[in-house]
């Protein structure tokens, strides 16, 4: 299972981790494995619909989710807010993940509290599941398959940009972007694989060029809002450009 934010990793970087029986991160979602509730019950649960509500708001609003929501359709992958979104209780160390095996992308409604929040988890797995629908994406066997979706999703989602490195008391000069992607595509890789940390950063290391370069949809890195704008509003003209050719 793909997996958004990690607050920590778990620790699972002993040797030997790589013959433990690997859940593949769903131990953090174990809502997963439960009967789904009713709507009823659902709507009566307040952090159900504060999370209902604020997925609406990035889904209509937020510019990064937009755009991927729009490259998803264009490739065959059209997402529907009922089929592809659920909301459910989670570890306490993650913000969302994304299950290959359903095609879903997992909010963690008892974790995610601020508008800000959601649409950086929404943006983060809607990378994974652009991913997935564009490439063979082995999530479960392949480590490297995931580490490149990662550090994509960490690259291109605003999870390193300068504003949230501050509020995590890390920021530093040159090249900083590039190290928090690629620390931040290595504890999501320790929380949803049990894989030593040695073998975590080598799988990202020996993609990291190459994935870290790959900015499709965006065609740039959106640092800010506005280069999300800009980049969507590049993405609707792509078509217009290449019928005029």
């Amino acid at each position: 299972m793909g997996q958004g934010e990690a607050d920590s990793p778990p620790a699972a970087e002993k040797k030997g981790a790589e013959e433990e029986e690997d859940d593949f991160g769903y131990r953090l979602f174990p809502d997963r494995n439960k009967k789904p509730q009713s709507f009823l019950v659902r709507s009566l649960f307040t952090f159900h619909n504060k999370c209902q509500l604020m997925l609406r708001l990035t889904l209509e609003t937020n510019p990064y989710a937009r755009l991927l929501l729009e490259a998803l359709k264009q490739s065959g992958c059209t997402v529907f807010n009922d089929r592809h979104f659920s909301s459910e209780n989670c570890d306490g160390c993650v913000g969302g993940g994304f299950d290959a095996a359903t095609s879903q992308i997992v909010l963690c409604q008892n974790n995610i509290r601020q508008q800000s929040h959601m649409n950086r988890v929404v943006t983060h797995e809607l990378i994974h599941a652009f991913d997935h629908c564009r490439a063979h994406v082995d999530w479960f066997k392949n480590v490297k398959h995931l580490a490149c979706s990662e550090i994509r999703a960490a690259n291109l989602s605003g999870d390193c940009t300068l504003m949230n490195e501050i509020a995590r008391f890390k920021f530093g000069l040159k090249g900083h972007h590039q190290t928090c992607v690629r620390d931040r595509a290595i504890r999501s890789i320790l929380a949803v694989r049990k894989v030593s940390k040695e073998t975590a950063e080598k799988a990202v290391d020996e993609v990291f060029d190459a994935c870290f370069n790959d900015l499709e949809p965006f065609g740039r890195i959106p640092h800010s809002k506005a280069d999300a704008k800009r980049a969507y509003r590049d993405f609707q003209n792509r078509d217009r450009y290449t019928a005029n050719l």
